[in-house]
């Protein structure tokens, strides 16, 4: 089967990068960055990869993505949180659809959100 890469839109690389690497620790895989020109990244988190745009047409900011089967997610919401990142405290919830998942949703400073899930028997 073919990868599914989501296309976020951003407004600043390094407000993007601060968001995305600095704070939920993902990795830049390649950059596109002529000079004077918007830039395009891919990055990625274990096998979740993002594709991060300026360009204009590329895509509507304020999308969500929603990631199925995030490994130990619990643990990772607690890094999160240690990283004391003063733009996003999200909290570890169990969805109004499911009660046997955690779900952890993620905003960026461009509108874009992030929901990952996972099963419950995930140590916590």
């Amino acid at each position: 089967m073919s990868k599914a890469i989501p296309i976020f839109r951003i407004f600043d690389y390094e407000k993007a990068l601060e968001h995305y690497v600095g704070w939920m620790g993902f990795k830049i895989d390649w950059e596109y960055k002529p000079e004077g020109s918007p830039k395009y990244l891919q990055i990625s988190l274990g096998n979740l990869s993002l594709h991060l745009t300026e360009h204009h047409g590329d895509c509507t900011p304020g999308s969500r993505v929603y990631v199925e089967n995030f490994p130990d997610l619990p643990a990772y919401h607690a890094q999160l949180l240690a990283r004391e990142y003063k733009f996003s405290r999200p909290g570890l919830e169990t969805p109004f659809y499911d009660e046997n998942l955690w779900e952890v949703t993620t905003g960026d400073p461009f509108g874009n959100r992030l929901t990952l899930t996972s099963p419950k028997w995930t140590r916590r």
